[in-house]
């Protein structure tokens, strides 16, 4: 890790400084944040991989090819948000009830083999009980709790959000949003840790400061 991956300066488009380089500095804005949040897939769980053979089974059943690579390309986005990409640049339309059971039945027969991210959750655990701490995701709530269960990290978190309980996904604020509420604490005085840029884009537009996980692992 370099300097050189991080912004050295200007700000985002909330006013907030970029994630520094140092880990001191990530462990810095941790100390100084009234409350964390933490998305879940590719943030907290090494979950892609999943869903993208997942979604690529899901599309089989209907009798339609989706490469790995173009799932990667845009992991961490919503079943629907998904199912709008895939419609719109294939030219095709999905029964959409069928595909997302069949995803979700995927996913959750193969719950057992989602792994964390060990760099975000020693943060999580750290900061367990020091204060509060939620989880807001795109994912439906039977898959985000499911996958938290599974690794073991669910109980780290006062609150878990998400699209069902946010009625917009990211890049909308509203997840986001939500989650603070519910930590009873201002956007401003939160911390947001993720992975996608549609998620720091919720972020900004939420006004909390956040960091790249990417930069991190």
């Amino acid at each position: 890790m370099t300097d050189a991956q991080y912004p050295s300066s200007g700000t985002s488009q909330a006013g907030h400084a970029p994630v520094p380089a140092r880990q001191t500095d990530v462990e810095g804005l941790v100390s100084e944040a009234h409350a964390l949040i933490f998305d879940c897939d590719g943030t907290l769980l090494k979950t892609p991989d999943l869903y993208a053979t997942a979604w690529q089974s899901a599309f089989a059943n209907a009798g339609l090819q989706m490469d790995l690579g173009w799932y990667h390309e845009r992991a961490g986005m919503s079943e629907h948000v998904l199912l709008d990409a895939f419609e719109g640049e294939k030219g095709v339309l999905v029964d959409r009830g069928r595909a997302v059971r069949d995803l979700r039945h995927f996913i959750l027969t193969n719950i057992g083999s989602v792994e964390e991210i060990p760099e975000i959750a020693t943060i999580a655990r750290a900061n367990h009980t020091r204060i509060p701490m939620a989880v807001a995701s795109g994912g439906s709530r039977e898959i985000v709790l499911a996958s938290l269960q599974a690794s073991g990290l669910l109980h780290l978190f006062d609150a878990v959000v998400t699209i069902d309980d946010a009625g917009k996904a990211k890049p909308a604020p509203d997840l986001f949003l939500e989650a603070a509420a519910r930590l009873q604490t201002k956007p401003q005085q939160c911390l947001v840790f993720e992975d996608s840029p549609q998620g720091i884009e919720a972020a900004k537009a939420a006004d909390m400061k956040w960091i790249d996980v990417n930069l991190l692992v």
